[in-house]
């Protein structure tokens, strides 16, 4: 996992140490000594996270955050607080100011490196999201701020906690912003999750009966309870299951004692970035019915491409990340029609959309790019990889006769496949989309049913 780090100190010190331990994780990190200077720079610079220190002259990192929080063009960037500060007053100043973290110096390695994975993993996703949802010219309101999507609308909370002294204490003082339920079984508590819709899940780590870990574990399973923010509540001693829990996916923790100003700051916190998430996979799923997907493969389609395809390009170049394209042409298929009829060449075509989509990564991006060509585009996908999958792929089509005619008859298709990759700044999508056409055209040339990679 790598992503875009800007580290906030004025102590030189400080800066090198936070520098060195997430370089050393394969970060790309960037510094400034100053709130300004971080702000100027998140204004003209994408970053994927921010490590903000509290104790700064000119504006603290309160001040900061708040900033951060209320520019609509970063409202979504994590930010984790990273301070001497210990009072649990701190804590919820911080929290209260937006940001999604408070770590107490010294922090350990794993602590740290924990934390900011978790939240670079949300924060990836919530660009994927945008970035989809744009490109269908229906993305969230550029005015629009995580405040707003808490303003008078209480949330559903669900506890799971089988000691009655806990739970009655967490219900009492989050009754007074949500609705609050609680579960004493940890499996009903599954299926209660999973069925309805809830904006935050708080488990006790030290149920009696059940182990905690393998249920949040078994949320993060579920396609419907996925994204489902887990706090955890647990004990000082407990730092073993507590790092396992992170590492599980758990959003958040709260050790006891807990005081109640935190627990609803942390509890805003995660209900805030959910329904952010929540907006952005909404208009996701809307945008499917306007006209970017091809009605007979369910594929995007080259509309959608030529939109997303220039985002995706221009974010790699901003990134210095590899993106290999590969252009897949179905051989014959003329002939296929001519002797089985269009119906057939239909199934052949649905069918085999559907096998590009098993055969490929959720990050990748698969189109029909008219007639029986289509375009996949890889991100993070250097010449190796993509040389394997395309590889993969062709003989998958080969091996596995297509069926048609309602299954009656079968027809052997193979594909010709020419790739591509992004080279250095300043290469264009139609560049890129030129080298796999004349790649394919090579493939084709050479007698098909092969793959053929683009000259650099």
């Amino acid at each position: 996992m790598t992503a875009r780090i800007l580290v906030v100190d004025d102590i030189a010190a400080n800066v090198r140490l936070l520098e060195a331990r997430l370089t050393a994780e394969y970060f790309d990190v960037h510094t400034a000594t100053s709130g300004a200077e971080a702000l100027d720079m998140l204004e003209h610079s994408p970053f994927d996270i921010v490590l903000l220190d509290v104790m700064m002259p000119g504006m603290d990192g309160f001040e900061v955050c708040r900033r951060i929080r209320a520019n609509p063009k970063t409202t979504h960037v994590p930010v984790i607080m990273v301070t001497a500060l210990d009072q649990v007053a701190d804590r919820v100043n911080g929290l209260e100011a937006g940001a999604d973290d408070f770590l107490t110096k010294p922090v350990s390695d794993v602590q740290l490196i924990t934390r900011v994975k978790s939240l670079v993993r949300l924060k990836l996703l919530t660009d994927e999201l945008t970035l989809r949802a744009n490109q269908g010219n229906i993305g969230m309101d550029k005015a629009l701020t995580y405040d707003d999507l808490t303003r008078g609308n209480p949330s559903r909370i669900l506890i799971v906690d089988d000691r009655r002294s806990s739970y009655e204490r967490l219900s009492t003082v989050l009754a007074s912003e949500s609705e609050v339920e609680v579960e004493t079984n940890p499996q009903e508590a599954l299926f209660r999750a999973a069925e309805n819709p809830y904006d935050l899940l708080i488990v006790n780590i030290t149920l009696a009966d059940h182990d905690a870990l393998r249920l949040c574990s078994q949320i993060r399973s579920l396609e419907r309870t996925r994204m489902l923010p887990i706090l955890l509540i647990t004990e000082m001693e407990d730092t073993v299951r507590l790092q396992r829990g992170l590492d599980l996916g758990v959003n958040d923790y709260l050790i006891r004692p807990i005081d109640k100003q935190e627990l609803l700051a942390r509890a805003r916190t995660q209900i805030r970035r959910k329904r952010y998430t929540d907006r952005l996979r909404d208009n996701v799923l809307s945008s499917m019915e306007m006209a970017i997907t091809d009605s007979l493969t369910n594929l995007y389609n080259r509309r959608y491409l030529d939109g997303h395809l220039k985002a995706v390009v221009a974010q790699s170049q901003e990134r210095r990340a590899d993106l290999s394209l590969l252009i897949i042409d179905i051989d014959h298929f003329k002939r296929i029609n001519d002797t089985h009829g269009h119906d057939a060449g239909d199934d052949i075509l649905r069918e085999f959309a559907a096998r590009i989509r098993k055969n490929l990564r959720g990050i990748d991006l698969a189109c029909r790019y008219g007639g029986e060509e289509f375009v996949v585009v890889m991100p993070d996908t250097d010449y190796d990889l993509a040389s394997l999958v395309a590889e993969r792929l062709r003989q998958k089509i080969a091996r596995e006769p297509f069926a048609i005619a309602g299954g009656s008859q079968f027809v052997d298709v193979t594909i010709s496949i020419g790739l591509s990759r992004l080279n250095e700044s300043g290469d264009s999508v139609e560049a890129l989309l030129k080298r796999a056409d004349t790649a394919l055209y090579r493939a084709k040339n050479e007698g098909r049913n092969r793959v053929v990679l683009a000259a650099a």
